[in-house]
């Protein structure tokens, strides 16, 4: 029997793993190995929306945070997304701008079920990371934060996209959340390696919540214009 979309999702999910020797003081974010629930939570919300063998268009965030993707499992939707639109209910709750940003792009769109019916929303990096400050506290660290880090991550990189594209991903363009150092990285990226026909920055929502918020409806726009 063939594996639906949502099937494929939760396999990689399961069998991401990163074996590279990490500059000091990075530590790997793996939310499916460090907490059992991330890949139930995620799970019940791929067979919810991606039940399917639909083709879909796959949108790239940078690599998952604490309180998105490393808390839930699901890129840019926290706790407090999964239960006012995704109607998946959690133990615990966070709120992460980021994903209150998409979760307002996808309003405008239309619902989370005609959203997730076209689009698969990932990262560069399927796993995250995080850097222990002189405190001791953890905070969140890009793959791009440390060019040894790219080096070394690079490889996982380009087979985590091979095996999403597999999922049943159109490949005739790809959206990249962040404009800056994700972007550059991504396009370069698929100049050698030809992943996408073209690849189509937007502003990360992040950057917009953080520094744009004055301006949240011109790139709620702009998202909705370029996701066509």
């Amino acid at each position: 029997m063939e594996m639906t979309f949502a099937d494929q999702v939760i396999n990689f999910n399961q069998n991401l793993n990163l074996d590279i020797k990490l500059p000091k003081a990075i530590k790997v974010l793996h939310p499916f190995r460090e907490n059992p629930d991330v890949l139930s939570i995620s799970s019940a919300f791929y067979k919810k929306f991606y039940q399917d063998t639909n083709t879909r268009k796959m949108i790239l965030g940078i690599n998952p945070g604490r309180l998105g993707a490393g808390a839930t499992g699901v890129p840019f939707t926290d706790t407090k997304r999964l239960k006012s639109h995704c109607e998946i209910e959690t133990d615990f709750h966070l709120h992460e701008p980021s994903s209150a940003f998409v979760y307002e792009v996808i309003d405008v769109y239309g619902d989370v079920a005609d959203f997730y019916k076209k689009f698969y929303v990932g990262s560069v990096c399927p796993l995250g990371f995080v850097i222990e400050d002189q405190k001791g506290r953890l905070k969140n660290y890009n793959y791009y934060d440390s060019k040894v880090l790219t080096e070394r991550v690079t490889p996982f990189i380009i087979s985590s996209i091979k095996k999403q594209i597999d999922f049943g991903i159109d490949t005739k363009q790809v959206f990249c959340m962040g404009t800056g150092k994700n972007y550059k990285f991504l396009k370069e990226l698929n100049k050698k390696h030809q992943f996408f026909n073209e690849v189509i920055p937007l502003e990360h929502p992040r950057y917009v919540m953080q520094y744009k918020t004055k301006q949240k409806a011109f790139y709620i726009d702009k998202y909705i214009k370029s996701l066509g």
